[in-house]
C-alpha cells in the first residue's frame, strides 16, 4: 500500500477529499511533450522534491506529503491519434495538495498552488476547491450581506449604492467633506475613498473620519439615513493596523483595504481583529496582473471572490463588463456567484460591481446579479450637470424604477435628476464610441 501511496498519482477515488485541497489548471504543452509523465513532475515540485532525487524523498514522506495527480482531460480529447497541423495540445489538469502541508495559511496555499507552476509557461490555475477541514481554520466576513444591511438599518433588500469620492487623490479633507455630504445627501448608502487616497500627508486618515462622519450624522438628521463610510487603512504593515484602529477609534463606522496590495493575509488579519469591529471592503487593485492572461495566472473569480471572501472581506470590489473595464459577462456573474453561493462556514460577501457605471446599466446590473449588490459609481454621480446630489439621486431612481420593474426612460419623466443623466450619459456613449471607430453596444442600456 505504501507504494501506491507514495505516487505523486491517484484516481479521484482514491484520496481523501477532506483531507487535500484540490487545484484545477488549464495547460498546453507542444505536441510531442506527454502530460501524462509531465504532470506528476509538477505535482512533486510543487510538494515533496525538487527536479532531481534528494535522500530526504523518502517513501514514507511521500506518502504522507506528496500531492497526486487526480486528473488530466484533453481538450479536445484525442484517443487514436493526434491530427496533423495541431502544434500544441491543451488539458485541464487536477492535483491533490495534502491539507497537512497547508495547514490554514493562505501564503502557503498560494506557494503550493501556484508557486513554481506559475513558471511553467503556459499554466493557468482554474479553480480551487476547499475541504470543510480548511475553511474552518478562517473566521471569514464579520458581517457580509446580512451584517452590511444591519450596519445600515435596512430591512429593504434593495441594491445598495457605493460612490467613490472623486477626484482620485489630491484634495483636501475640507473638500471631501462637502462631497461626501452631497452624495450622501443624494443617497448614497456607502462612500468610499477612492483607493489612491490613504493616510497621506495633505489628507489624514483621523480628520476625514471625524470630518465625515459629522457629515454621516447630518445626513441621517435630514433623511432618516444612514451612510457607511470606507476610509481606505491601505499602508506599509504593520502601520497599516495601527491606521485602522486610529480611524475605528475616530469614528469610522468601515474601512477599505487595497487587499492584493497590502496581501491577503493583511486583510485576514484586520478581518480577524476583534477591535476592528466595522465592515471591510476589499478593493481590487493590481488584480489583473494576476487574472488577464488567458494561458496563466490565476483565474479572476479567485482572485475577486473565493480568496478576498476567505479573508474576510464583507464586500469585495470588482469590474463591470458594460463600464470602462474589459471583462466577459460569464465571468462577471460567476465571480459574483462565487462571493455569495455557500462555501461551508464562510459567510457570504458583498459583491460591488464598479468601474464607469452610470444609471442607464443598473437595470441589466440587478437582472445579472440580484438585489443584494453594492453599485459603485465614482464620476457617474460627481459629474452629473446638477451635482454630486442630483448624481447619487438619479441613481436612487434607477434603483427604485428597477425594483418596480418600471424601464428608466418612462420613470424619468416624472424625475429629472434620473432624466438629465440619461440624456447626458446616453449621448455621451454614442460620441465616444463613434470616435474611436466602435460601432455603440446598446443592449445594456435601461
Amino acid at each position: 500500500m505504501l507504494y501506491y501511496e507514495a505516487q505523486p498519482k491517484a484516481l479521484p477515488e482514491g484520496i481523501d477529499y477532506d483531507e487535500f485541497i484540490v487545484a484545477t489548471y488549464y495547460a498546453a504543452l507542444p505536441r510531442e511533450a506527454i502530460m501524462y509523465y509531465l504532470a506528476p513532475f509538477l505535482a512533486v515540485e510543487q510538494s515533496t522534491g525538487t527536479w532531481t532525487p534528494v535522500p530526504g524523498e523518502t517513501p514514507e514522506v511521500r506518502a504522507k506529503h506528496v500531492a497526486k495527480v487526480i486528473g488530466i482531460h484533453e481538450v479536445p480529447f484525442y484517443e487514436f491519434e493526434v491530427p496533423r497541423g495541431v502544434e500544441e495540445r491543451t488539458y485541464v489538469v487536477q492535483i491533490a495538495f495534502p491539507f497537512r502541508n497547508i495547514e490554514h495559511q493562505i501564503p502557503m496555499l498560494l506557494t503550493a498552488v501556484v508557486g513554481n507552476i506559475s513558471m511553467a509557461g503556459k499554466v493557468k490555475l482554474l479553480d480551487l476547491y476547499f475541504p470543510k477541514k480548511y475553511t474552518e481554520g478562517f473566521r471569514g466576513p464579520k458581517f457580509g450581506i446580512d451584517g452590511i444591511y444591519e450596519a445600515l438599518g435596512m430591512k429593504e433588500r434593495r441594491p445598495l449604492l457605493n460612490n467613490m469620492i472623486k477626484p482620485c487623490t489630491g484634495y483636501s479633507c475640507e473638500v471631501g467633506e462637502k462631497l461626501f455630504y452631497e452624495a450622501a445627501l443624494g443617497g448614497c448608502d456607502v462612500i468610499k475613498d477612492d483607493e489612491l487616497i490613504a493616510d497621506m500627508a495633505f489628507n489624514r486618515v483621523e480628520d476625514r473620519v471625524r470630518a465625515y462622519m459629522a457629515m454621516e450624522r447630518r445626513v441621517y438628521e435630514e433623511t432618516g439615513e444612514h451612510t457607511l463610510y470606507t476610509v481606505n487603512v491601505s499602508d506599509n504593515l504593520p502601520k497599516m493596523f495601527e491606521v485602522a484602529k486610529r480611524a475605528v477609534d475616530a469614528g469610522a463606522n468601515a474601512i477599505m483595504v487595497n487587499y492584493l496590495a497590502v496581501g491577503l493575509p493583511a486583510l485576514q488579519a484586520l478581518a480577524e481583529d476583534p477591535d476592528i469591529n466595522v465592515p471591510i471592503l476589499a478593493h481590487m487593485d493590481c488584480a489583473g496582473a494576476l487574472y488577464e492572461s488567458p494561458i496563466s495566472g490565476i483565474a479572476s473569480h479567485l482572485v475577486l471572490a473565493k480568496l478576498p471572501r476567505l479573508a474576510g472581506a464583507d464586500a469585495i470590489v470588482f469590474p463591470a463588463p458594460y463600464g470602462k473595464a474589459p471583462y466577459l459577462k460569464d465571468r462577471f456573474v460567476y465571480t459574483a456567484d462565487v462571493m455569495h453561493y455557500p462555501m461551508h462556514n464562510i459567510k457570504p460577501s458583498m459583491p460591488m460591481p464598479s468601474g464607469g457605471i452610470t444609471p442607464e446599466m443598473v437595470p441589466t446590473c440587478v437582472a445579472d446579479l440580484g438585489r443584494e449588490i453594492m453599485i459603485g459609481s465614482g464620476g457617474g454621480i460627481h459629474a452629473h450637470p446638477m451635482g454630486p446630489t442630483a448624481g447619487a439621486r438619479a441613481f436612487r431612481q434607477a434603483i427604485d424604477a428597477t425594483m418596480q420593474g418600471i424601464p428608466l426612460h418612462e420613470y424619468a419623466k416624472d424625475h429629472q435628476e434620473l432624466a438629465v443623466a440619461l440624456g447626458i450619459w446616453e449621448g455621451v456613449f454614442k460620441e465616444t464610441t463613434a470616435e474611436a471607430g466602435i460601432e455603440a453596444k446598446t443592449e445594456h442600456l435601461g
